[in-house]
């Protein structure tokens, strides 16, 4: 959804600068630039004397403008704190035994543990994402049961098996894990 919101206001953002920029330029080449265009006279300026003084003297004016402009700012660096902010691990570092280490792609781990994880008895989809740090990672999984499936002994196959077999391999002290568990829907069944 991040994603999405900064790509909208960034094309946004570039479309109207763009706009305004190409603007400017035209007019202060002095191109010959369409009538219908904003500015297209010679002594055209972008608020005039009587524009600026309008709103002056009205008792709403400035709490208006103070607000909008908090409200923009504020908007402004919560998008501005949200952008380091990564969900995904891109990879880890790896204990290697040469005193270098080696770097493991998140999705590397991530795919073998889902995988194993929809491997295990009684569970119809899971889904992982690694978060944290290159040397402290965790894990979110989240999986999908079968209807006949019992709770309990899937989340410790999962411990026992698909997150200590991840662990181990990739070689790490510790991996928490988060699991949220699901049950699929499924009909009744029909007696006759």
């Amino acid at each position: 959804m991040l994603r999405l919101v900064n790509r909208v206001l960034l094309g946004l953002v570039g479309l109207v600068l763009l706009c305004g920029g190409g603007i400017v330029v035209a007019r202060g080449a002095d191109w010959s630039v369409p009538s219908w265009w904003p500015y297209s006279g010679k002594h055209d300026v972008l608020l005039s004397h009587a524009d600026r003084y309008r709103w002056r003297d009205q008792g709403w004016w400035w709490p208006v403008v103070i607000a909008v402009l908090a409200v923009v700012l504020l908007l402004a660096l919560w998008w501005l704190l949200t952008q380091p902010r990564r969900a995904r691990l891109g990879e880890l570092l790896v204990d290697s035994g040469d005193g270098e280490g080696a770097v493991l792609r998140g999705r590397a781990l991530e795919n073998v543990l889902e995988n194993e994880s929809q491997s295990l008895d009684g569970v119809a989809r899971a889904r992982v994402l690694l978060t944290g740090r290159r040397r402290t990672p965790a894990a979110r999984v989240r999986l999908q049961l079968q209807p006949h499936a019992s709770p309990g002994e899937a989340l410790r196959r999962l411990t026992t098996e698909a997150v200590a077999n991840a662990r181990d391999s990739a070689g790490l002290d510790k991996l928490p894990t988060e699991v949220r568990l699901k049950a699929a829907k499924h009909h009744a069944d029909r007696v006759t």
